[in-house]
């Protein structure tokens, strides 16, 4: 599920996998692209969040609608990806956003999917080699990928079972957006009724890499309390950074949480929904 640069220059070497640079930055929709072209590691596709990992937003939904099957089954065969391939995906340093791809994956029934620790940064540091421009690749056939449903809960079962004490829904977002105190992108600041803070940084070291998984299954532990994992929800401002707790749980060894996709953006959607400053 995570490798290092090290294990990812090996990897690179032998040509044994897939690797996708999703690296971008909600203020500034095309600079992660910019960065990439400038330079990324050696054969990487580049991923982007609004484009090849989201659907079409609508008046009801979230900033980053989940995509149909067709159209990630699409851009995986754009990208020359097979089954069975080794998917490896990064970002800047945190995994953020390389987070849904390898969730998305997962949501679409494939498990050979990693993220690189540390992302572009720790290769970086390791002074591997960087390439610049656009990488071509062979396209492939799509294939027809099925949606693991129970994997993510929508607007109307958070509705249905807010408070009923029977699952909990953690909001992974910066306490101080979660506290209504600040609020930088969407109209409407504060939380929903009933939900935990969490944010996804208490993940990472200062490095932008995980922490020991020790660590990482102590803290998520607690959080859940007498919960099992397959009652915790995740979400955060439009269903992406909540992808890094879900990988963090998954890591940890604590299976079968779910994503509330629409998260935040998506639930004030609708004034008549209750928030919580």
């Amino acid at each position: 599920m995570l490798v290092s640069a090290q294990e990812l220059h090996a990897a690179q070497a032998s040509k044994s996998c897939l690797v996708f640079d999703c690296r971008f930055v909600l203020s500034d929709p095309a600079s992660g692209y910019r960065d990439y072209l400038d330079a990324h590691i050696p054969g990487a596709l580049y991923a982007h969040l609004d484009d090849d990992l989201s659907g079409p937003v609508t008046d009801s939904s979230g900033r980053h609608p989940l995509p149909a099957a067709e159209k990630f089954a699409e851009f995986l065969a754009r990208s020359g990806w097979r089954p069975g391939t080794m998917l490896v995906a990064y970002d800047l340093a945190d995994g953020s956003i390389a987070a849904r791809l390898w969730w998305l994956m997962k949501y679409f029934g494939h498990d050979d999917v990693a993220l690189l620790d540390g992302g572009f940064r720790a290769w970086q540091s390791e002074g591997f080699e960087l390439q610049s421009g656009v990488v071509t690749t062979a396209r492939t056939t799509p294939v027809s990928l099925t949606a693991r449903a129970d994997m993510a809960v929508s607007t109307a079962d958070i509705l249905d079972n807010i408070g009923d004490g029977g699952r909990v829904l953690v909001d992974v977002r910066a306490s101080e957006r979660f506290r209504g105190e600040v609020e930088p992108i969407d109209p409407v600041a504060g939380h929903i009724p009933g939900s935990l803070n969490f944010p996804f940084q208490l993940n990472l070291s200062a490095t932008g890499c995980f922490k020991p998984i020790a660590d990482v299954r102590e803290r998520l532990t607690t959080l859940a309390g007498r919960h099992r994992p397959d009652e915790m929800i995740y979400m955060c401002g439009s269903g992406v950074t909540a992808c890094h707790t879900l990988f963090a749980a998954e890591l940890a060894g604590l299976k079968g949480s779910k994503l509330y996709a629409g998260s935040w953006s998506e639930w004030i959607r609708d004034p008549s929904r209750p928030v919580e400053p």
